[in-house]
């Protein structure tokens, strides 16, 4: 099938589901391998983005159909039972031996939320032992924090089947009788659908609609779960690097071979900087369109800091960056490498930039003067959730990706900054 017909089928289902005429069955065809991407990147992010209670009973059963199309034994009618009973929030009871944090497997994400869980599950259980669930560069946001292990479990991206494999890993993994689950609407668990334990020992945040009468963000939403959950009050934001996250990034050269070297030594700029990451995870939506980046760039550059450039995930995205740079006529310091190790930048700096990111929660969880450029949302509610709390943040709401109008706000912010820091 071609992926613009898995496409515009997703998308007309998601338009239906979101118009309040959700289908009984799944089409067959998002199903198949050929339309995993738009299964995902359409259809289950789109119902997630809006934040909306109905939206997750539509998503557990329309779902819960594809998960028992690939996987023999598996009744749709169990799966959305079992997920009715997890998603309740309710005290957790006992002394659990380990507690184990399931990984939201994006990076900002686990910021902005599982971190609020790891350090609720902390205060609570101070004899527990407790585990992160999740790829390594995710528990490399962490690594750092002596309490938290780790458990390395990866997510494939592919198809359906490739994305379930972990099913089974996760049902042996967390067995154990003397353990509690948090599931922080997972995707590991497929936002909760997919029993890994024990029912009384499941305990779903679900995000897409815990607090849904509020305007409140994820963060405090997970601090207001984790109060009716663990017991706990005031959970915060957090993250913990460990020395080796913290390497040196490797020496590259600048887009020109007119430009200046990159320092020696650390790598870093030789005096304080603005941390900056232009990515947009995939979602062209999040940009805003030229010349909007090169004039951020030179504006940012007019305050006399260094900047240090995140390229972010290669390719497309570097070569973007390095255009905006070109045209800027500025001479950053590039980082090419983990995340972590870009954390590490941001906790250091003067002051983050960029747009809807991780990083954006990276460094409001290490208190950093942070400047967000927040477009591409499909709902208000998501701008709501998502945007990164602190008396130091400054979030953007960009309604109409105009560059001008943008530049504007970042001008207006950046003033605010420095009058702040003067």
């Amino acid at each position: 099938m071609r992926s613009t017909s898995c496409k515009e089928i997703a998308q007309d289902l998601l338009d239906r589901c979101v118009a309040g005429n959700p289908p009984k069955e799944l089409p067959r065809a998002l199903v198949e391998e050929p339309c995993g991407q738009a299964l995902f990147g359409i259809l289950v992010e789109g119902l997630a983005d809006r934040f909306e209670p109905a939206l997750c009973d539509v998503y557990a059963r329309l779902f819960s159909q594809a998960v028992a199309h690939v996987t023999e034994g598996v009744d749709p009618a169990s799966l959305v039972a079992h997920y009715e009973r997890v998603r309740r929030t309710r005290p957790i009871s006992g002394k659990p031996q380990q507690v184990y944090v399931l990984s939201r497997v994006t990076l900002g994400a686990d910021v902005a939320v599982s971190s609020v869980l790891l350090r609720a599950a902390k205060r609570r259980f101070p004899e527990a032992r407790i585990v992160f669930v999740g790829p390594a560069k995710n528990f490399e946001l962490f690594a750092g924090d002596p309490r938290i292990h780790h458990a390395p479990v990866p997510y494939r991206r592919g198809g359906l089947r490739e994305r379930l494999a972990v099913w089974e890993e996760l049902k042996v993994l967390l067995t154990a009788d003397d353990a509690v689950v948090i599931d922080p609407d997972s995707r590991l668990t497929q936002l909760g659908l997919l029993p890994v334990c024990a029912e009384d020992r499941h305990h779903l945040f679900e995000s897409r609609a815990y607090g849904a009468e509020t305007g409140s963000a994820l963060s405090e939403l997970a601090a207001a779960w984790a109060r009716e959950t663990f017991g706990v009050i005031g959970g915060k934001p957090y993250i913990a690097l460990s020395r080796a996250g913290r390497a040196a990034p490797k020496r590259k050269a600048e887009p020109k071979a007119k430009a200046e070297p990159r320092p020696s030594g650390s790598g870093r700029p030789a005096g304080p900087y603005i941390a900056v990451n232009l990515g947009i995870g995939e979602n062209p939506a999040k940009r805003i369109p030229d010349p909007f980046e090169e004039q951020l760039l030179a504006l940012l550059a007019e305050t006399g800091l260094g900047l240090y450039i995140d390229k972010g995930a290669g390719g497309e995205e570097a070569e973007r960056v390095e255009r905006a740079v070109e045209r800027a006529a500025v001479k950053p310091t590039w980082w090419e490498g983990s995340f972590a190790g870009f954390a590490e930048i941001i906790a250091r700096s003067r002051l983050y930039v960029g747009y809807d990111s991780a990083g954006q929660h990276a460094a409001a969880a290490c208190g950093v003067p942070l400047i967000s450029v927040f477009a591409g949302f499909p709902a208000p509610r998501m701008f709501e959730r998502w945007r990164p709390l602190g008396e130091r943040c400054q979030v953007i709401r960009v309604d109409r990706r105009d560059a001008a109008e943008t530049l504007a706000s970042v001008r207006e912010a950046l003033k605010l900054w420095q009058r702040v820091v003067s």
